[in-house]
């Protein structure tokens, strides 16, 4: 690990360069020359949580609907196009933003640049594109989320968490309003959010940055810019006074399990130094068989057959915090709350040893230097962080930051943090499927919230 460390210093210092174009779009550059192949990403500064009221899903329609056309690519052919060209695309929706991405030969990239840059501003939309999309990401919520007690948790989970912002609404949307989106509704927020100035590009892998820079010039650059800043505007999250538990039972479930999720900052919102605290907290917390709520629940008490967590750190607004603990063959619920609520208890009143500060820290430098050793990996690093307002230097400098955090700081961000009032319980309970003909079926508690 200590090699780690010091390759971690060696990794990225010098190696990305940035500009901007007279039309506002930000464009990085991440050479890397071990292989003839690059990288591109388009990262919108527009997700999920800046959908306009009532109209929940449409940043993710949107990005599906990207791909079907323009005056210049015929619908259904832009990924066609890149495949023919020896290359690979997708995209993804966040809360806090769209992305899309090409992995090509270097010589393919001025012809993936053109294609990219043409969809900025070109986007061409039938009716029969829109309802023919429409029926496909209704679906996708029915295969994802519908059919996966677990996912419908996650769901009610998260609209208990986020009261008020739009954190709490899924990125794919509510299926009732799924079923209203128009095109109309897509072309808005298409011209609202769509435009150069709100745009990050990414490109890594076999460049140089006076190659980059023509090249963009002559796509994006002759995009003309909207002529006004595009403001997100959002709901804050009030103060929360009290704890919620979700329940759900659902014959589909397996064993029974138990979530636990607390608000907390993410990268982008924390005040200096909280974030890399509560990265390395978590990871001594809840990652891994190593983690203490492992060796507690599934070695030591035999309560749960795993159990684990995470820090979704990437949020413009916030991030979170979440434990979770599934059932062994002969313990409830309640086993699985006592034992998650005594971890957070011990994180809480004596936080955590040097010793495993020590291994959290290089661990976390050692998976920056592996990530470092990836063109996608390093695009996607960066474009999280600069789509979230942060900047080069921020990734860059990470992993002296994580040298600053000491055991006092863990256990101040586990104190102000893991607080009950900022929580809510998610409980998934695996109950007999109802087979018989005979009286009415039993109801099942779905989402019941309760305070």
């Amino acid at each position: 690990m200590s090699v780690a460390a010091v390759a971690a210093e060696e990794v990225v210092p010098e190696r990305v360069s940035e500009f901007t174009l007279a039309n506002g779009l930000d464009v990085v550059v991440i050479p890397d020359h071990r292989a003839p192949v690059v990288t591109q990403m388009v990262w919108y500064k527009a997700g999920a949580a800046d959908e306009p009221p009532g109209s929940s899903g449409i940043a993710h329609f949107l990005e599906h609907l990207m791909f079907k056309g323009t005056d210049k690519i015929p619908t259904g052919q832009f990924s066609k196009i890149i495949a023919r060209n020896g290359g690979e695309d997708n995209a993804f929706t966040n809360h806090d933003v769209t992305a899309y991405f090409q992995r090509v030969a270097r010589d393919r990239l001025a012809t993936v640049m053109e294609m990219e840059a043409d969809r900025m501003v070109n986007l061409r939309l039938t009716p029969e594109d829109v309802k023919t999309e429409r029926d496909v990401i209704l679906e996708e919520r029915r295969s994802r989320v519908d059919n996966d007690p677990g996912s419908i948790l996650q769901e009610q989970m998260m609209a208990a968490l986020y009261r008020n912002h739009p954190y709490g609404i899924p990125i794919i949307g509510w299926e009732h309003e799924m079923e209203e989106l128009t095109r109309e509704d897509a072309l808005s927020f298409y011209h609202r959010f769509y435009a150069p100035e709100n745009a990050i590009l990414i490109v890594a892998g076999d460049v140089e940055t006076d190659e980059v820079r023509a090249l963009a010039e002559k796509t994006f650059g002759k995009i003309p810019r909207h002529g006004e800043h595009v403001k997100r505007v959002r709901p804050q999250e009030p103060e929360h006074d009290a704890a919620v538990t979700v329940t759900l039972e659902d014959a589909r479930a397996g064993r029974t399990t138990v979530q636990r999720y607390y608000i907390a900052p993410s990268y982008a919102s924390a005040k200096p130094g909280e974030a890399e605290a509560i990265d390395l907290l978590m990871r001594i917390a809840a990652h891994g068989a190593t983690s203490r709520i492992y060796k507690r629940l599934v070695v030591e008490q035999k309560v749960a057959a795993s159990a684990g967590g995470w820090y979704t750190d990437s949020g413009l607004d916030s991030g979170r915090v979440g434990f979770y603990a599934i059932a062994g063959a002969a313990h409830t619920d309640e086993d699985l709350e006592r034992a998650i609520d005594g971890v957070i208890a011990e994180l809480r009143e004596t936080g955590v040893t040097q010793d495993e500060l020590n291994r959290a820290r290089a661990s976390q430098v050692a998976e920056f230097v592996y990530n470092s050793d990836s063109i996608s990996r390093m695009a996607r690093q960066y474009g999280w962080r600069l789509a979230a307002g942060m900047s080069v230097e921020d990734v860059e400098e990470w992993p002296d930051r994580l040298k600053q955090v000491t055991v006092d700081d863990i256990r101040a961000v586990a104190r102000k943090y893991l607080v009950e009032n900022d929580s809510v319980t998610g409980i998934l309970k695996p109950v007999p499927e109802y087979t018989s003909s005979i009286g009415n079926k039993p109801a099942q508690a779905a989402g019941n919230g309760k305070s």
